[in-house]
């Protein structure tokens, strides 16, 4: 397993946002940075805020996790909750930039972040040089771009598959017919991968970098959590756990593995 849970504010989600908004300040000065989140990319953008010393605000769903808006408000960001669901609350924080002309810090569409993300991809070559197969979720896509990439530079092949959660399937749906098909909802415990709108250019990276793409149920989620929680002694919510579930799932894979473990901060009282 590879263990993104003890990073700051609980998730792998640092790695891109702190990358990405140092270089587009050398790039120009930045007044205010947006983001559009379920949560911890939001809190890694006000992490990396008043890291650099720059506001944020973040737009959520409305009824966002708990424990994420906690993490939001400890860097001190302001909180707007806007729409259903990701992509509504993504729509939200668009307008808010528009009117603004504040920087949006798009988790899916800005093109530094993956640099940021591709850092656990060289960590894996490193600590475990003979990997095989590696598991990691797919939300946003930013960290499965960043991460099969640094992945692919291996003189060795490394099977790289793809983790959807079964009722948030827009990207596996998308990878497979090789173009965008959006989900008319994204109703899963797992807020970190409830994506509807695939955006066209992640679909194509993915066709290029991901060998494979599964789903996994709620319930196998669950059990991944629980799994982590009394074997591992690893706090994970249900996205962070996607990986382990998939890699329970599929015990036939032969070779070393590693599944990533993305992040801690399950929604109360989940895990029970």
């Amino acid at each position: 397993m590879k263990d993104e849970t003890v990073l700051p504010t609980g998730s792998f989600k640092v790695r891109g946002a702190i990358y990405a908004l140092s270089v587009n300040l050398a790039r120009a000065p930045i007044k205010e940075v947006v983001a559009a989140s379920t949560g911890n990319h939001g809190a890694a953008v006000a992490f990396a805020g008043k890291l650099l010393g720059v506001p944020v605000r973040v737009f959520l769903p409305r009824n966002p996790n708990p424990a994420k808006v906690v993490r939001i408000r400890q860097q001190g960001a302001t909180i707007v909750e806007a729409g259903s669901d990701l992509t509504a609350a993504i729509d939200a924080a668009g307008e808010y930039v528009a009117r603004t002309r504040a920087f949006f810090l798009h988790d899916a569409s800005d093109p530094d972040i993956p640099a940021g993300t591709a850092t656990i991809g060289a960590e894996i070559l490193e600590q475990l040089p003979a990997v095989d197969v590696a598991y990691i979720p797919i939300g946003d896509t930013a960290l499965i771009r960043g991460v099969a990439t640094a992945l692919k530079m291996s003189a060795r092949p490394i099977h790289i598959v793809g983790v959807v959660a079964a009722k948030a399937p827009a990207y596996y749906l998308s990878w497979k017919a090789g173009q965008v098909v959006e989900t008319e909802s994204a109703d899963t415990i797992a807020d970190g991968l409830a994506v509807r709108r695939p955006l066209a250019t992640n679909v194509a990276s993915l066709r290029d970098l991901v060998d494979e793409v599964v789903t996994v149920s709620e319930d196998e989620m669950i059990d991944a959590v629980a799994r982590l929680r009394s074997n591992e002694r690893l706090v994970a919510e249900p996205s962070g756990a996607a990986a382990c579930a998939a890699l329970i799932k599929d015990g036939k894979k032969a070779g070393n593995c590693v599944a990533l473990v993305t992040g801690c901060n399950a929604r109360p009282p989940f895990p029970a």
